[in-house]
């Protein structure tokens, strides 16, 4: 095939036979004009050339001015880079109205997103009473578990998209064991644990952070870099939870390791005893995954949250750095590359969410469309379900932040 440099490319332009990106996947069939957002998706991707066996017959100069007055929009506050075609730019505010991007449980409050909430909401009220000191049952945290870990098998793919669309305010530390104790499950079932060793991991991550309520505000609020001081304080706080988990819950040593130990690494440089490998507690070993994607796609007060695809990459990158290798690749098998809730463009420009993970191939999910590549938006679970290993000219161009795509406009 010839290759076509993208700056030689107009509106309108029109070729003999079928133009493809990277050889294999289809930008315009044969005889049908080029448009501006084609050109301008494939400078914003990054591709210098195309490829086709044909030439340029007829040029359509029409066709632009047709293109060019579909995608007039009107200006907006806060403009994204390279917003989503059919979109205009701005930030998505936590539960917007019919926001494209939002699962109908976010809008309408019901279902299984009532119950996510819930579970964080009861988690923040068993924070409170523990950094009030006021005594704490087991059994209301027993519970809370058992409620999770039922969620997590019946609303697996929904539970982690709201893990992904960060749409809850508030609740900060509950929000963030809750998150960091439903991908445990994820890793812990995936690793075929039994039900009781399950239950106890996921006890060990709702609680694996509760020692920070024991840190003063100043510390935990802190935007800024923290001092040396300070540093060791926070590094003290798995020491804390333990205590809190063994001594004043009276949970058995297999819970409290579980969050004694999540911030050791596998490499030896973690803290606080500096163990390794296979002296860490599995149910550790887990959480600390668990809990440093969670971290990544969550926002703090010193920075903004990650996409699920750019903090999966990072986890790719550790080479047994930090992170059990057996215990990543599970968790990399249930959440694929581009994990079930993801915002994607595809590369004729729809947008989708990811459905499904195939394990076999991660790079080609099961997605339901949001936006299709014409513009028309679809609500709740309207749009198409599409399987990219069978659909082969079709093909993921890119992530897409979902707190940087708003609502399509009227």
């Amino acid at each position: 095939m010839k290759q076509i440099d993208v700056k030689t490319l107009s509106p309108g332009m029109v070729f003999s036979a079928p133009v493809y990106i990277e050889g294999n996947n289809l930008l315009v069939p044969a005889g049908i004009a080029i448009r501006k957002k084609d050109i301008e998706r494939l400078v914003s991707w990054g591709y210098s050339t195309v490829s086709t066996d044909g030439n340029p017959v007829t040029a359509r100069p029409e066709q632009d001015k047709s293109d060019s007055e579909n995608l007039a929009e009107k200006p907006v506050e806060n403009p994204v880079e390279n917003p989503a075609p059919g979109l205009s730019g701005g930030t998505v505010k936590d539960k917007a109205p019919g926001n494209v991007l939002s699962l109908s449980e976010v809008q309408e409050n019901k279902g299984a997103y009532r119950s996510y909430v819930n579970l964080i909401e009861r988690l923040d009220a068993v924070f409170s009473g523990i950094g009030s000191g006021v005594s704490v049952e087991p059994r209301t945290v027993d519970n809370l578990a058992g409620e999770l870990l039922q969620a997590v098998r019946e609303e697996r793919d929904r539970i982690i998209g709201f893990i992904l669309g960060g749409e809850v305010a508030g609740h900060v530390l509950a929000k963030s064991s809750i998150n960091t104790a439903i991908l445990s499950a994820f890793i812990a079932m995936e690793l075929k644990f039994s039900h009781h060793k399950v239950m106890q991991i996921v006890t060990g991550a709702l609680l694996h952070d509760v020692g920070m309520l024991r840190l003063p505000g100043e510390i935990t609020n802190k935007s800024g870099g923290l001092s040396d001081a300070e540093l060791q304080r926070v590094q003290a706080h798995p020491l804390y939870t333990y205590k809190i988990i063994t001594k004043e819950l009276l949970y058995p040593e297999d819970v409290g390791l579980v969050a004694l130990q999540h911030h050791e690494r596998w490499d030896g440089e973690g803290y606080p005893r500096r163990i390794s490998g296979a002296a860490i507690d599995v149910g550790a070993r887990i959480v600390s995954v668990a809990d440093a994607f969670e971290a990544m796609v969550s926002e703090k007060p010193y920075r903004n949250s990650m996409m699920g695809y750019q903090a999966m990459k990072n986890l790719l990158s550790d080479n047994s750095r930090r992170f059990d290798p057996d215990v990543l690749k599970a968790f990399i098998k249930t959440m694929g590359i581009y994990p079930i809730g993801s915002v994607i463009m595809l590369n004729n420009g729809a947008i989708a969410r990811v459905t499904e993970v195939q394990g076999d191939a991660p790079l080609r999910p099961k997605i339901r469309l949001l936006i299709d590549e014409f513009g028309k938006v679809y609500k709740n679970d309207e749009g198409e379900l599409i399987d990219l290993l069978t659909e082969k000219s079709l093909f993921i161009a890119q992530a897409l932040d979902p707190k940087e795509i708003s609502r399509k406009r009227d």
